[in-house]
């Protein structure tokens, strides 16, 4: 099961990086290069303890669904959600946020389990988890931005 983590310092107090992150509507401003929106469960707001949402986004070239369901929360410093239905095995998606002096270090700890055995081996080591990677330092790069932007 391949593992992808990410850190971001972001100069900003930790509950503004925590709501940030789990906001449906700043999501997909920070994903907008895959065109992702919200068409299922909640589609505004800041994510909870049990909410589940339906991200559509198109990833290689093609529309996708993914439903991911919040599973552990304990504000301002962790979320976790994990997908319930979608192109994965399965995902696990830690978000982590330690106060430090002068802001916030932001951590995503991403682990997936791609749907094809062997052949799945193969697609990671070659484009998929570099893909990933580049995906959620992205999206940690915008909210990045976003966050000292506020203060």
């Amino acid at each position: 099961m391949p593992v992808i983590e990410h850190q971001q310092f972001i100069k900003a107090p930790v509950k503004i990086c925590f709501d940030l992150a789990r906001n449906v509507e700043i999501h997909t401003q920070t994903t907008s290069k895959t065109k992702e929106r919200a068409v299922g469960g909640v589609r505004e707001g800041l994510l909870e303890l049990g909410d589940t949402v339906t991200w559509e986004a198109i990833h290689f070239g093609i529309k996708q669904r993914l439903t991911a369901k919040v599973t552990l929360m304990e504000k301002p410093h962790k979320f976790v959600d994990i997908m319930v239905k979608g192109a994965f095995q399965s995902f696990i998606h830690t978000h982590q946020f330690i106060e430090e002096a002068g802001g916030t270090t932001m951590i995503d700890k991403f682990q997936y389990k791609s749907p094809f055995g062997l052949i799945s081996v193969v697609a990671d080591k070659l484009f998929l988890e570099k893909y990933m990677r580049a995906f959620i330092v992205s999206r940690a790069k915008a909210l990045k931005k976003l966050a000292e932007n506020m203060d």
